[in-house]
């Protein structure tokens, strides 16, 4: 038996070194995109004003009569640096999931959404507005509406790809699709029969993606989780690169995939569904960034995974920061920023042909 061969060490950057060196670099910039994107804002605030309340509420250093509270302290502690920490958890599960997505359906043009796990959290907001099932919820209702939406999903994805044999990568992403277009029925039949205008507002905001309901209280439960769901999948790079060999291949490694692969893809949309209850739909992340790092670094998911979520940290970092000035006196909803940079860099990738597994174009 011939067995397929994945050359992980495609790209273009080779060797322990130049990994090492790009992930300092990545770190730096991390820090320093945090540490720069607090100072921009519609509101002129000087660097030292803007410091000083983030000493305070830290550490307690300062006078905390002028940077304790009041305006300044408002805006750079509770709407600036929140919605930074949560661009920042939200770019990295993003990105990280989009990497396991494509490892489970090898298939290198998917996304976190393209099991209907967008589609499924689009039909549990858009019930919670229409219906008014949400409001027992209160201010939470849409976000968990479509986190609820997207893990039940990603459920039924399973079920139904088990239904008549055991599931594979294939199964899996026909199931997907399939569950995607009852999902997109389902939503529009809610919004056409409840005619409400103003829910079908709310519907369409949240759907284009916002950072701008960021609070600490949710981002010290998603920003853990999304760097544990990290740590988990990078312990498993080994795993994950047995996946695009395929089934056969991997048992006569000694390894079943069946489990795995549920497994990640559980993971991967309980990720999807908490970027999702926090930030709304933005697409492309999970598509655009692996193919960049693929590209660079190759296909081997432990050089892929710490590269991705911190490229995709980044990325959404200033991404959300160009969606608050870029209009002035107004905010850009961030999905849509996102996708006018990620479906042109994404047709670039086509036309180049450098977005297959392993070396050759798929």
């Amino acid at each position: 038996m011939k067995m397929k061969q994945i050359d992980l060490k495609n790209g273009v950057l080779k060797g322990k070194p130049i990994y090492v060196c790009m992930i300092l670099i990545l770190l730096l910039a991390l820090v320093l995109s945090i540490l720069t994107a607090v100072t921009i804002g519609s509101v002129d605030l000087s660097i030292g004003e803007v410091y000083r309340v983030i000493c305070y509420h830290m550490f307690r250093i300062g006078d905390g009569s002028l940077y304790g509270s009041g305006v300044v302290s408002d805006i750079v502690w509770y709407i600036r640096l929140p919605r930074i920490i949560l661009a920042m958890a939200v770019g990295m599960g993003l990105a990280v999931a989009g990497v396991v997505m494509q490892a489970i359906v090898k298939n290198p043009l998917a996304d976190p959404y393209v099991l209907g796990i967008s589609s499924g959290a689009s039909l549990g907001a858009t019930f919670a507005i229409m219906v008014g099932f949400g409001s027992l919820l209160g201010g939470n209702a849409v976000g968990v509406g479509a986190f609820f939406g997207a893990f039940v999903v990603s459920l039924l994805v399973q079920i139904v790809a088990n239904i008549g044999g055991r599931s594979n990568s294939i199964r899996l992403l026909l199931a997907g699709t399939a569950l995607s277009s009852v999902c997109s029925a389902l939503t529009n039949f809610i919004v056409y029969i409840a005619g409400d205008k103003a829910g079908i507002e709310t519907v369409t905001f949240w759907l284009m993606g916002s950072l701008a309901g960021a609070k600490w209280v949710n981002i010290v439960v998603i920003l853990p989780c999304m760097v544990v769901a990290t740590l988990f999948f990078i312990t498993h790079a080994r795993t994950l690169n047995m996946l695009l060999l395929g089934d056969e291949v991997s048992i006569t490694l000694g390894t079943d995939l069946h489990h795995y692969r549920h497994l990640y893809l559980i993971i991967s949309a309980l990720m999807v569904g908490l970027a999702v209850y926090c930030a709304g739909m933005i697409g492309f992340i999970g598509l655009l960034i692996p193919h960049m790092v693929r590209m660079l670094f190759g296909t081997d998911h432990k050089k892929m995974i710490p590269l991705c979520a911190l490229a995709g940290a980044i990325f959404l970092i200033w991404a959300d920061v160009a969606c608050r000035v870029i209009i002035p006196k107004s905010e850009l909803p961030i999905g849509i920023l996102v996708s006018v940079i990620g479906a042109p860099c994404f047709i670039y990738l086509l036309i180049r042909k450098s977005y297959g597994f392993g070396g050759g174009a798929q």
